[in-house]
């Protein structure tokens, strides 16, 4: 089979204009970025204020292995499938970091025949978002230093000062950097760092934003320090906030693109789920489901993480009522979840098989728990036995969900008519009851111990001496009544990625929490988890270049 992006070259893609007229969007909405990418302006929301909502169907995923799963392949292919049954379908997804896309994990714009295109640009720069955001966060940070240079103006603490640098790519040897070095020209000496940019709360208020002004406040509210009477420096204080909005002006509008079977796809904004709330703006999305019959959206990593977060903190906030969730795995994904090596996920093995489809299972009693009907989506790989595939139906069958092969990314849409068709069904079944998993107005500890022990299924939560600090600071500013965010590694339930399947009797050790008082939400981050990650040994770009006649290499 062709590589992805020789698949993605060969597309016959359909001028943007097209792709917006399908959608109803007049070309005064539509901001043209070359023949094939636009932004969609802020009015069209507006315009269709009174229009009903699409139906809204959200693809998430067991935690991920090597041996990989498929979510946003998965997310694409749907799409084009429920297009192919007559519906007006809107795929609507987060854009690609250019972190792990030059590391290990590979872009974000799906696979095989199920990819959004122009899949080269929308991995490299796409529309300059993240670059806006990095701007917009870096000046903040360079105003910070300056207030600090300029005779302290704010009285801040210069050890308290929270709001660090970040740039889009993994580089280990930024985590802790001094900064001031020098002369006394060069700003006051201090210990600072960076993260990527889609840990940034501003990647974060970027998605889940519902217009500029909305933007523009949380912004201003964001804590960038705190004096050395204990009280808040927010961006406001700094005097930062109008400019920041300023550079992202262009940025707080949707990305229009395709599939490689021209259905409509809108990517916006990408926050981690590890590390931030996993979802693609609320802007976009809402924007889909008044242009769309159905919106097909994604939530970053496994369910527990990913879905979770587009649960409990962006339907939250947006309102937004899922009517369906397809939780996609794959059985070699569960093999290794058993304890398989990868070199061994081609032999048929049921006793591995069984033990780790105790990872979906969990996966599927999680998302019963938000009121969101759903069906398990098997991306079907040739070394599948029937065997191996009638054990995995059976296991999802007793706990009432039903399972449905998925073969998109060898057929593209043509291959997901089963699944498209089985989540109508769900979706137009009216079962979906949707509910968050906590009440905001807990306290921070029981909230996160919440989220632990129901989702994860840790039997306690730690907290360290320096978080309990922080949470009591927190408590005092009354800024405890948010939802929270987990940062968590993606590859387990519990804080060690190296407990696969559905692992018992651990604790959840949580080592910092922050506010994150503009995006809304509070930062736990638990075990080892990184806001900067770094290369693997042999970088992913190790691997790729551009022929002299544009044709591009090692790009997945």
């Amino acid at each position: 089979m062709k590589t992805d992006v020789q698949i993605a070259q060969e597309a016959t893609m359909k001028p943007i204009t097209e792709i917006a007229a399908m959608l109803d969007i007049a070309d005064e909405d539509l901001e043209q970025y070359g023949k094939y990418k636009a932004k969609i302006s802020l009015d069209v929301l507006k315009k269709l204020e009174d229009k009903p909502d699409g139906k809204l169907i959200l693809v998430t995923a067991i935690n991920p292995t090597p041996a990989g799963e498929g979510k946003t392949t998965t997310n694409v292919g749907l799409s084009m499938a429920l297009n192919k049954l007559g519906y007006k379908t809107v795929t609507t997804l987060r854009e690609p970091s250019l972190g792990p896309c030059f590391g290990v994990k590979g872009g974000a714009a799906g696979g095989g025949y199920s990819q959004v295109v122009p899949m080269d640009d929308i991995n490299l720069h796409f529309t300059g978002d993240f670059h806006a955001i990095t701007s917009a966060h870096n000046l903040l940070a360079a105003m910070v230093d300056n207030s600090l240079h300029q005779g302290n103006p704010l009285n801040i603490a210069v050890k308290r000062v929270v709001w660090k640098r970040v740039m889009d790519m993994n580089d280990r040897a930024l985590r802790d950097i001094i900064i001031g070095l020098g002369n006394t020209g060069n700003g006051v000496m201090r210990e600072g760092g960076f993260d990527i940019t889609v840990a940034s709360e501003i990647m974060a208020i970027l998605c889940l934003a519902t217009s500029l002004d909305d933007l523009k406040d949380r912004l201003g509210r964001m804590v960038v320090a705190y004096n050395k009477d204990g009280d808040a420096v927010t961006a406001n204080d700094i005097g930062a906030t109008g400019a920041m909005a300023l550079l992202l002006k262009d940025a707080i509008k949707p990305n229009l693109v395709q599939t490689l079977e021209n259905t409509p796809a809108i990517i916006h904004g990408g926050p981690f789920a590890n590390i931030a709330h996993g979802c693609n703006s609320v802007m976009a999305t809402k924007t889909a489901l008044k242009l769309g019959d159905y919106v097909v959206t994604e939530a970053g990593f496994g369910a527990d993480l990913g879905a979770e977060k587009f649960f409990d903190i962006k339907c939250r906030y947006a309102g937004l009522k899922p009517d369906a969730t397809v939780i996609v795995a794959t059985v070699r994904a569960l093999k290794m979840h058993g304890g398989v090596d990868k070199k061994e996920l081609g032999t048929e093995n049921l006793e591995a098989l069984e033990a780790g489809c105790a990872n979906l299972l969990r996966h599927i009693e999680n998302v019963k728990k938000f009121g969101v009907p759903s069906v398990v989506a098997i991306n079907r790989f040739p070394t599948d036995t029937e065997a191996e595939l009638a054990l995995l139906e059976k296991l999802c069958k007793e706990k009432g969900v039903e399972v449905v092969l998925s073969e998109v990314f060898a057929k593209g849409g043509e291959g997901g008519i089963a699944l498209a068709e089985k989540v109508v069904e769900l979706a137009e079944s009216g079962k979906a009851d949707f509910k968050p998993l906590y009440n905001t107005g807990s306290s921070i500890k029981n909230k996160i111990t919440t989220i632990a022990t129901e989702i994860y299924g840790a039997e306690s939560v730690a907290f360290e001496a320096a978080a309990l600090k922080q949470i009591a600071d927190i408590e005092k500013l009354g800024l405890d009544k948010f939802p929270i965010c987990m940062a968590k590694t993606q590859y387990s339930f519990s804080d060690d990625a190296k407990k696969l399947g559905a692992p018992t009797g651990f604790k959840i050790t949580v080592r910092e929490v922050k506010v994150s008082a503009g995006a809304g939400f509070i930062v736990a981050l638990t075990g080892s988890i990184m806001t900067m990650p770094g290369l693997p040994k042999v970088p992913a770009a190790c691997g790729m270049d551009i022929l002299e006649d544009g044709t591009i290499i090692g790009l997945s």
